[in-house]
């Protein structure tokens, strides 16, 4: 409650407690004063309700009531509402009281019979630091104009953290109030054998949209215990793939500013700790929750081999060691042989989770699972106790993953309910499915994040259309932006029923994005496509801003520019003359006198020059002239000179494809140039 209420004083107590022009409670010239919130919240709140050195002695003396607090507060209140209204500073106390009340009601509200009386609240601020607010009264009395004094009062270490928590968390806490959730702790949590899907991509998307939602953090956690198929190398391309999205992550490996571990392959110690607390605790019926098995693999797969041919589930293991004797184990354990941790599956146990996009779930565990690994006999943890402990320790509130990790959660539950840790809140997403109706795989085509990258998707569409594979927001709405979707997005909108794949669909979505973007953003997007294609020498080339430009409305993927750039620069004119029905009724309405005309007036020096940054709007005007000199209009005009000038009878505007052809001949990019054209047209219309 004291921190809430530090936190909406954030913004009023620099400016309430240093006299200045205010407009209003007005804005502060300088960050918190963290000192002069603090007393504003503690000490101003109940003991300096007035000025009067005589009344803070006898409430120092004698301990105020809630009554006595709230009648001396009265008259302050009418009193800054009148200073208010005139333009001079508000009083602190008023404000503060006004603050702390209103506190007070909102938390009775969501406590509901676990209530805070104001009365309670007043007396357990006013104990928190008493000495503080007096020090710094003390010092406003004396330095009333300068903001610095506030700042250099001494504050113990506690109260510093806990006051730099609030100031880094307002933000935050604006964000989750306005979305009406509290802040949420997500993680994405990836194993790195391979590369970054669409499954596990739209996992990321969905936890990093709550975080930013709620104004909560975004975690990455690397899942790497199998240590026979983890890499580096995937653990980087699953992260460069996150940030070519744009879902950075908040809290992960390799922040500067982290100081515990975020790969579980650095996290033994935890796992150790952890699984020998299980061992020393018991469950209810004085059994202990783990225990020690020296089972070998050769026993295991013998008693596997038998529980098959009975007919029975290999998942409902019994140890021998389960109820061994405590001298038994200890004379292995000295002897130094290798032995397992197992979690004991209490009898009778049932679990349950009010899954988010599920509704409730529950497992009869006994015949769900036997005694399962916490530790192998290796040292190396097993994926659920890593998971388990991760998430807990790292303070996740929700986890939101796929379907096929439900099953997961029973031993997961098992785990956290023994170490006496919070079950965070669960949503387990439904499967993507390709077109054929069966899981998404590489057959069905590009399913991996670099791979769609590669094939000139932008990440504001792979973010728009991933969110509603399984998302909608209840109409029509098809395109959306990124702020768009964080501020439509809702738990409870999420499907329980598999979605579907669809390229088509994808590649429209992308197309929408790219029509949305503005010139410079395309082309930013473009360059290396076009920079890799040998079709520009920089990114900042005229040639990748005017390609970009021309291509805005007649592409799907930012690799077809590059297509559109090479076909500009070429010239089949032969071909197209040749084979393309079309340009027949051009070719037999006097297309060759026209091209002689057109040949001429570029001889004469008329034509102009497609380097020109104002080629555009000269090449229309000149085009015009010719026109009225050749007694041609409309498509009598348009058509003979696009056949000519780019030997297609399609594409982008005519002066928008020659002025690429100016400037690939400017930067020495190789294309058929203006003069070139002009060559085969005058061979052309002379045979």
């Amino acid at each position: 409650i004291f921190f809430r209420a530090a936190t909406m004083y954030h913004q009023e107590a620099p400016a309430m407690l240093v006299e200045q022009p205010l407009n209003g409670y007005g804005s502060p010239a300088k960050p918190l004063a963290t000192a002069a919130a603090v007393a504003a919240m503690c000490g101003l709140l109940a003991v300096f309700h007035t000025q009067d050195v005589s009344t803070q002695a006898k409430l120092a003396s004698r301990p105020p009531t809630f009554s006595s607090v709230h009648n001396s507060m009265v008259q302050p209140v009418a009193l800054s509402k009148a200073a208010h209204n005139h333009g001079r500073r508000p009083n602190v106390a008023a404000r503060a009281y006004e603050i702390g009340t209103q506190i007070v009601e909102e938390h009775n509200e969501s406590q509901g019979a676990s209530k805070v009386t104001p009365h309670v609240t007043m007396l357990s601020m006013l104990a928190l630091i008493p000495t503080l607010a007096l020090a710094l009264f003390a010092r406003m009395r004396s330095t009333q104009k300068s903001s610095t004094a506030f700042e250099t009062v001494p504050l113990n270490d506690t109260l510093q953290i806990a006051i730099m928590t609030v100031s880094s968390e307002v933000t935050e806490e604006a964000s989750s109030a306005k979305a009406g959730l509290s802040p949420m702790r997500t993680r994405f949590a990836p194993s790195p054998t391979g590369s970054l899907h669409v499954g596990g991509a739209r996992t990321a998307l969905y936890n990093w949209i709550m975080a930013k939602k709620t104004g909560g953090k975004f975690v990455l956690r690397i899942e790497d215990t199998d240590l026979a198929r983890s890499t580096r190398a995937s653990e980087e391309s699953m992260k460069s793939d996150l940030l070519w999205l744009g879902l950075h992550w908040d809290e992960g490996p390799d922040l500067e500013e982290m100081t515990v571990p975020y790969r579980q392959s650095e996290r033994g110690e935890i796992y150790l700790e952890m699984a020998q607390k299980l061992m020393q605790q018991t469950h209810p019926d004085g059994t202990k929750v783990a225990y020690a098995c020296f089972c070998t693999q050769e026993e295991l797969d013998a008693q596997k081999a038998a529980a098959e041919a009975r007919g029975e589930s290999q998942s409902l293991f019994v140890s021998p060691w389960r109820d061994a004797a405590e001298e038994e184990v200890k004379a292995k354990m000295e002897a130094g042989e290798p032995y397992a941790i197992r979690f004991r599956v209490p009898p009778g146990k049932n679990v349950s989770i009010d899954d988010l996009v599920r509704g409730k779930v529950s497992w009869d565990v006994n015949a769900t699972i036997g005694d399962f690994v916490l530790l192998r006999s290796s040292g190396v943890p097993v994926y659920n106790f890593c998971v388990a402990v991760d998430d807990a320790l790292m303070g996740v509130t929700n986890v939101i993953r796929a379907e096929e990790h439900l099953t997961n959660t029973v031993r997961q539950l098992l785990i956290l309910e023994a170490l006496d840790f919070k079950v965070p809140t669960y949503a387990h997403c439904s499967l993507i499915l390709g077109e054929d109706g069966s899981k998404l795989s590489k057959r069905h085509g590009a399913t991996s994040v670099a791979q769609f990258a590669d094939e000139g998707f932008v990440p504001a569409a792979m973010i728009n259309y991933l969110a509603g594979l399984g998302w909608s927001d209840g109409t029509d709405k098809e395109v959306y932006t990124v702020d768009e979707i964080i501020e439509a997005f809702q738990m409870n909108r999420i499907s329980n029923t598999p979605s579907t794949f669809d390229m088509r669909k994808l590649k429209w979505v992308n197309s929408q994005h790219i029509k949305m973007m503005d010139d410079a953003e395309l082309a930013r997007l473009t360059a290396p496509f076009m920079v890799k294609a040998g079709l520009a020498k920089s990114a900042d080339s005229a040639l990748v801003t005017a390609t970009a430009a021309m291509a805005k409305t007649k592409i799907e993927v930012l690799t077809e520019a590059v297509d559109l750039a090479k076909d500009c620069l070429a010239f089949e004119f032969d071909d197209t003359i040749a084979n393309n029905k079309n340009a027949a009724s051009v070719v037999e309405d006097d297309f060759k006198g026209f091209v002689a005309a057109l040949v001429a007036a570029y001889d004469a020096g008329e034509f102009p020059d497609a380097k020109d940054p104002g080629f555009v709007a000269a090449f229309g005007s000149w085009l015009k002239d010719l026109g009225k000199a050749q007694g041609r209009k409309g498509k009598g005009l348009f058509m003979p000179t696009r056949l000519a000038l780019t030997g297609s009878m399609a594409g982008p505007d005519v002066p928008l494809q020659l002025q690429l052809v100016g400037f690939a001949e400017a930067e020495g990019i190789p294309c058929v140039s203006i003069a070139d054209r002009m060559a085969k047209l005058r061979a052309y219309s002379s045979a």
